[in-house]
């Protein structure tokens, strides 16, 4: 899943977006009451299951390269009605045998890589550079054989630069979603050991149940809110889902509010004013004056803008600022 998943759109099984559900956006709708509303959307690409001939999987692997965070659905809930295709049901070897599989695919590139700039020594124009690469990927290779994904792998800003244009797949981070049974949902137990146990690999672990979602999207609104009372749940699985994607990528939200508008901007968490500007328009990074800015809670507790202003506490922020999740942004600029 990603923001540069549609990228390899033809090699898919699936694709679609989905609404990053985020109270603020609702509450600042519920205010503006706005012709349109804008929230922010994360997409997502359904890849099928990897096959156990390794040359099947290259479109898999081939569309897994174009996303920013993977996420891997391991079944975790018996049921003889429904077949599994190892037998039985273990959620620990699913994900330990998807996660060998993407370090194979990396171990794979490296050893092709490191034999093509040994084939290419003798017409390489940057010997320096060559030789830098050449030592980082064994330092690859030896940390991809000690069962060690690539995201753990300490890297300065050279380095990072040299392999930037790799489809290293274990340098991505890695979600797992466990489709549990509705007796298991709210029982932490099965998600701490597993995540105790592949501790060393820095997943990131959610619960769900696929038949209990199915029969959440069947209900109206009013009753959805209290059947997910009665599970004890508080947001659907797609919500939570989309919320971690965006967490693990460090993406922040800003608003941009109005009548005519009320619309959720996704950046980089530590992005400069001038740049957040740019992703409304290119025009607004490049004729950046400044932005003026209020803190969602001011805004919310105080009633509306006019009201921020009066209390002071509206802010202008210049192009060294840092937006904060959150923001409630007008920009100014001229081009």
């Amino acid at each position: 899943t990603g923001q540069e998943a549609g990228r390899n759109r033809g090699k898919s099984n699936g694709l679609g977006f989905a609404r990053v559900r985020d109270i603020r956006f609702d509450r600042l709708v519920d205010m503006y009451r706005p012709q349109k509303e804008t929230p922010a959307h994360m997409e997502f690409v359904l890849q099928p299951d990897l096959d156990t001939q390794a040359d099947r999987n290259a479109g898999v692997f081939e569309a897994l390269e174009q996303v920013d965070v993977i996420c891997y659905l391991a079944r975790a809930f018996v049921d003889d009605t429904v077949f599994h295709l190892e037998g039985d049901v273990n959620p620990r070897r699913d994900v330990q045998a998807f996660h060998e599989e993407l370090q194979l695919n990396d171990q794979l590139f490296v050893e092709k890589r490191m034999e093509r700039l040994e084939k290419d020594k003798k017409w390489q124009k940057n010997a320096q550079r060559a030789a830098l690469e050449h030592a980082l990927l064994i330092r690859m290779r030896d940390h991809l054989e000690a069962g060690e994904p690539l995201r753990r792998l300490d890297l300065n800003d050279e380095e990072r630069k040299l392999i930037s244009s790799y489809p290293f797949l274990t340098r991505k981070p890695m979600i797992v979603i466990l489709n549990v049974g509705e007796d298991l949902l709210g029982d932490a137990e099965m998600v701490d050991a597993l995540a105790l146990e592949f501790s060393d690999q820095d997943f990131e672990w959610i619960p769900i149940s696929a038949q209990i979602e199915q029969e959440i999207e069947q209900l109206a609104r009013v009753e959805r809110t209290a059947f997910l009372a009665e599970l004890g749940i508080d947001q659907p699985a797609l919500d939570r889902l989309t919320l971690l994607c965006y967490r693990t990528l460090g993406l922040i939200s800003f608003f941009t509010v109005g009548e005519d508008e009320v619309r959720a901007w996704t950046i980089r968490n530590g992005m400069l004013a001038p740049q957040a500007g740019g992703a409304i328009h290119g025009d607004i990074e490049r004729g950046f004056i400044r932005a003026e800015t209020v803190v969602y809670d001011d805004l919310i507790t105080l009633g509306d803008e006019l009201q921020v202003k009066r209390a002071g506490r509206m802010s202008l922020k210049g192009k060294e600022a840092v937006i904060e999740d959150g923001d409630v942004i007008h920009f100014l600029f001229k081009v």
